[in-house]
């Protein structure tokens, strides 16, 4: 069974995860919390196999907070979940120490891979992401800022996942 920390600052959002969540057999959500300080700190404590981290939390951001679990709790794997579905935000989850990514805009069934994926050590971004990645980086490479790039080895890895390659 696959231990999960809900970290988002919406209530109704951790309720219905959890609620989501528990009805199938694989999962546990073992915590929920409502800030990024919380999250750091029920990691280290309870050192659940994946936290789902909301981008906008206080005190600090999701981004930092995802710096600082990796740092207490290193078997612990992060996905992103934000409303956000800009894929600088993806970028910077993942050079923080994050697994995964997934919007706000993302299925269940999207979520429950992501989680899945992420628990085997692999990596995951949503279809949402991916396709905003690879459009940016086929229409505008030379103007987009260097964080929002990807290197030509991250697309054509991108290109492989798409294509259902593991």
């Amino acid at each position: 069974m696959i231990s999960i920390l809900i970290a988002d600052d919406h209530k109704l959002i951790r309720e219905t995860w959890t609620y989501i969540l528990n009805r199938d057999s694989r999962f546990e959500v073992i915590a929920t919390c409502s800030t990024s300080e919380e999250a750091v700190k029920m990691s280290k404590e309870i050192h659940p196999d994946i936290v789902l981290m909301d981008i906008n939390m206080i005190p600090f951001s999701g981004i930092e907070a995802t710096r600082q679990i990796r740092e207490v709790s290193p078997e612990t794997r992060i996905i992103g979940v934000t409303m956000h579905s800009q894929p600088a935000f993806a970028k910077k989850m993942i050079q923080f120490g994050a697994s995964g990514y997934v919007t706000k805009n993302s299925s269940r069934e999207e979520m429950v891979n992501a989680i899945l994926e992420v628990s085997k050590g692999n990596k995951f971004i949503c279809e949402e992401i991916k396709d905003l990645m690879i459009t940016e980086n086929a229409t505008d490479q030379d103007t987009v800022s260097a964080v929002n790039t990807l290197t030509e080895r991250e697309m054509d890895v991108i290109n492989l996942i798409r294509k259902g390659s593991s």
